[in-house]
């Protein structure tokens, strides 16, 4: 009888631990110990949080989806979502962060010309729709750009721009 007793808090007390060990593990802590500060600290690992985001405005030819500049693990980088699409006529397409944040507007039609020191290129463009991503370097003042840009470097023409605001 006493055994009964026993056994039933004990069943209760390894399921409530078990389910807290899951939730915890599922929040992605890991511990960082630093020379300067030799106590151990719990620091979430993966964290990713969006710092500004736009929708692409046609240059060009035709450009949609939506830009997303977030930051993950102290790291930057230009985010283009699933719903990314721009002509394939280009022959040398890069994508851009533009100091400007109406490209669009402040260019000449048709091309939409750039002018040199006004933007830095981070990549050449993966594909020409669907979701993809660009690194930032680190050495990039994200408050000095303020648009992406999809551009064709030979031509000078931009397809379309972004103007990225604060979320």
């Amino acid at each position: 009888m006493k055994l009964k007793y026993l056994l039933l808090p004990s069943i209760v007390s390894l399921v409530i631990v078990s389910c807290a060990r899951e939730v915890r593990s599922a929040e992605t802590h890991v511990a960082v110990k630093t020379q300067a500060n030799p106590v151990v600290q719990l620091a979430k690992s993966q964290v990713s949080t969006t710092t500004k985001f736009g929708t692409f405005v046609s240059g060009e030819h035709t450009t949609q989806g939506i830009a997303r500049i977030i930051t993950k693990n102290g790291t930057s980088f230009l985010e283009l979502d699933k719903s990314f699409k721009t002509s394939n006529s280009g022959p040398d397409l890069v994508v851009v962060l533009h100091r400007s944040d109406n490209v669009i507007g402040s260019t000449k039609p048709p091309a939409y010309p750039l002018k040199k020191g006004d933007y830095i290129i981070l990549s050449r463009l993966q594909k020409f729709s669907g979701a993809q991503t660009y690194s930032i370097p680190n050495n990039i003042n994200l408050a000095d750009y303020k648009s992406a840009v999809i551009w064709c470097r030979k031509f000078n023409a931009t397809f379309g721009a972004a103007k990225l605001s604060n979320s």
